[in-house]
């Protein structure tokens, strides 16, 4: 499912745009400043970003959400955090665990990558805004329609309500919450390779008084028993994983899986207008914030599903700019 901008060549902008990036002085400048405006956008439409960043930060302790907040003026800094989280950090992190060099890289603008607490700590400001320009009618609520698309889709099309779900790439937890919600009665496995994130979504959980189990792996390398999920969902994560990962991710997939289990993807839609209408500048300025997109767009998901062992039962829009893909493990021959 190659799509055709991704395939063409650069123009001209693009170019332009990737020699001055390739500059890390005006590539760190170009950041800050997309960064900034990312967040006074957000806050105008109703994300309280800074606010929510100190409140996590400080665990409501220091700050409580209130509408005399005085956001920090630079969008890099943020508050002392609370100790807890060290002590969190440390019993979630998995001592063994050796990052894969895909993974120990730039994503979403932030240098230190998925590793780290700024991004941790922000993961849900950033989501509810840029999925605010999906439906703008819809201002923050775009987030929750997304996921809310994609779980309308799973409980149409799985033949029943899955017990065990494993949520791959869980990052801090929003789409575990989701699936929870969706399946009340599963029990749910959250899985990241971000202790950092991990840490966040068992706080969160804590909050909302949700049991959930959380694991640091890697998605394609769980550890995980044999056949212990009869759901696995991979949520917004595919399009951060070069193809070999995503393929690795199928056949893990597929070994954790019950027979008659199903795998679900929802991302990008590499065919959507949005995306073919995309200016080639826009779409190199997206792609330095996403190191993997282009093998993303590239990458045919009923092929590699199929490679796997697993076969295709949907795809399908899933909104105006993502998809959703389903995919079971058969039932072994009698």
């Amino acid at each position: 499912m190659t799509s055709s901008l991704a395939a063409s060549s650069p123009g001209l902008a693009s170019r332009l745009v990737n020699t001055l990036l390739a500059i890390k002085p005006l590539a760190k400048l170009a950041k800050q400043r997309a960064r900034a405006m990312m967040i006074d956008r957000a806050e105008a439409i109703g994300v309280p970003w800074r606010e929510q960043t100190q409140h996590l930060s400080s665990r409501g302790e220091a700050t409580a959400l209130n509408p005399a907040f005085k956001p920090q003026p630079n969008p890099e800094q943020h508050p002392a955090l609370h100790p807890d989280w060290a002590t969190d950090l440390a019993q979630l992190t998995n001592p063994t665990l050796t990052y894969p060099t895909y993974y120990i890289t730039s994503f979403h603008g932030y240098d230190e990558g998925n590793l780290g607490w700024l991004p941790a700590l922000e993961v849900e400001s950033a989501s509810r805004a840029v999925h605010a320009k999906i439906w703008p009618e819809l201002g923050v609520e775009g987030d929750t329609k997304l996921r809310s698309l994609y779980h309308e889709t799973l409980t149409a099309q799985l033949p029943q309500a899955p017990d065990r779900i494993l949520d791959l790439g869980c990052g801090a937890g929003l789409s575990t919450f989701a699936l929870q919600a969706c399946f009340p009665s599963a029990h749910l496995t959250g899985l990241d390779l971000s202790p950092y994130f991990l840490a966040v979504a068992q706080y969160q959980a804590q909050q909302r008084h949700h049991t959930m189990h959380w694991v640091h792996a890697a998605a394609e390398n769980t550890g995980l028993p044999d056949q212990s999920f009869d759901f696995i969902s991979l949520c917004l994560v595919a399009h951060e994983l070069p193809q070999t990962i995503t393929q690795a991710i199928f056949q893990e997939a597929h070994r954790l899986l019950t027979p008659g289990g199903h795998l679900a993807i929802m991302d990008m839609n590499p065919s959507c207008e949005f995306v073919k209408k995309l200016p080639p500048y826009v779409l190199t300025l997206l792609k330095s914030t996403e190191p993997y997109l282009d093998q993303y767009f590239g990458l045919d998901l009923a092929t590699a599903a199929a490679t796997a062992g697993l076969r295709t039962v949907h795809l399908s829009p899933n909104g105006p700019r993502h998809r959703t893909f389903i995919a079971t493990k058969l039932p072994q021959p009698q």
